[in-house]
């Protein structure tokens, strides 16, 4: 029986790839979206998947989607933790909106999503969280002290929860992405763009595809020595010990 797995931000980008490659991988696949319904639709249609709308910010509202999903495609096994948004802006110019939404979006979503699934893979003995961070949670960036801080929460995290279900079945790993060829990176200035590139040892920006290989690994049953790990998946750009 295919096991089920659950993408936040799974509709678009590094999300869409990962959905894919779990697909592809033999799951029952569910894609979280908070509002694009034209990529929402696509990705159902092209893919064959499972969309789900809400809002990952918003405790209630996980609890919402986590049981819609388990209504149509049973108790979820697999649970990916992608969704994040950015709202740049340096500290003395940040409004508290700015900061608010980045931590609930990007870091409380991880305990809204992990606690709607936690007890059941527990009782199952089985289960693979796998949240998805950032180069910029490991090294900072100026301007996204909300970004950074949050991404870095997203790692202690996820090595606390590691070690809280290590006897149980349950592994629990972050990604870190550096700099990813997405739709995202398409509005960054060439001469920005550039400058990036120039700062990857291996050249390029990687690639969406890349990263839902981490992914897929990670979320494999033959994976379960691994957990409160962290897969840093940026060309070398930042090479943490």
């Amino acid at each position: 029986m295919s096991r089920v797995a659950m993408v936040t931000g799974g509709t678009r980008g590094i999300g869409r790839a990962i959905v894919e490659r779990l697909k592809n991988d033999g799951f029952k696949v569910a894609a979280g979206y908070a509002g694009n319904e034209e990529a929402a639709k696509g990705c159902s249609d092209e893919l064959g998947v499972m969309i789900v709308k809400g809002n990952v910010g918003d405790f209630a509202d996980c609890k919402r989607a986590v049981a819609e999903v388990e209504a149509e495609l049973g108790p979820i096994d697999v649970l990916v933790n992608n969704a994040g948004i950015t709202r740049d802006a340096m500290l003395h110019k940040m409004t508290f909106e700015q900061w608010n939404e980045v931590i609930f979006v990007n870091l409380a979503s991880i305990f809204n999503m992990s606690r709607q699934v936690i007890e059941g893979m527990r009782e199952r003995g089985y289960g693979r969280i796998i949240n998805v961070s950032s180069i910029n949670g490991q090294k900072g960036q100026m301007g996204q002290t909300n970004y950074s801080a949050a991404k870095a929460g997203v790692i202690g995290f996820s090595k606390a929860l590691a070690q809280e279900t290590a006897s149980k079945g349950i592994t629990v790993n972050t990604v870190a992405p550096g700099y990813i060829d997405t739709e995202m990176m398409s509005t960054i200035p060439q001469q920005v763009l550039d400058r990036i590139v120039g700062g990857i040892p291996v050249g390029r920006l990687g690639k969406a595809e890349e990263i839902a290989a981490c992914v897929a690994f990670l979320a494999r049953e033959d994976a379960s020595f691994i957990t409160g790990a962290t897969l840093t998946v940026n060309g070398g750009q930042y090479m943490a010990g």
